[in-house]
């Protein structure tokens, strides 16, 4: 399984930013694919995820309510539109794919399939 990020880049506070995730691999359907971020000095992070179907989603506290997770499974692509930015979103956003989506978080870091990361600044 081979993830492709993009998307970031520099905002200013209150502003939107729309993330791109690409999923190399066969059975993208079989995978629950999410987000985590990292910024500097600060343990990594769950942003959100999102189940096979599409139907289930699951976000970190902090991000509720302004980011939303989306993806399409016809183009092997997940999205994380962010709105609302803060200066505190600043971080190395990534994503990953792990196939069980209820207990995601721990797992996509234990034995999930990551991306290379893709960098978000906001501004005050």
């Amino acid at each position: 399984v081979q993830l492709q990020a993009s998307g970031g880049g520099l905002v200013q506070a209150g502003g939107s930013l729309r993330l791109s995730c690409v999923v190399s691999v066969r059975t993208f359907m079989e995978y629950a694919v999410g987000w985590f971020r990292q910024a500097p000095g600060k343990e990594r992070e769950f942003v959100a995820v999102i189940s096979w179907t599409g139907v289930s989603t699951r976000y970190g506290d902090s991000v509720k309510g302004r980011f939303t997770i989306s993806r399409d499974n016809a183009k092997n692509t997940v999205s994380l539109q962010m709105n609302d930015l803060k200066p505190e979103d600043t971080a190395v956003y990534y994503c990953a794919a792990e196939k069980n989506y209820s207990d995601y978080p721990r797992l996509a870091v234990h034995s999930g399939s990551w991306g290379q990361g893709t960098l978000v600044t906001v501004s005050s």
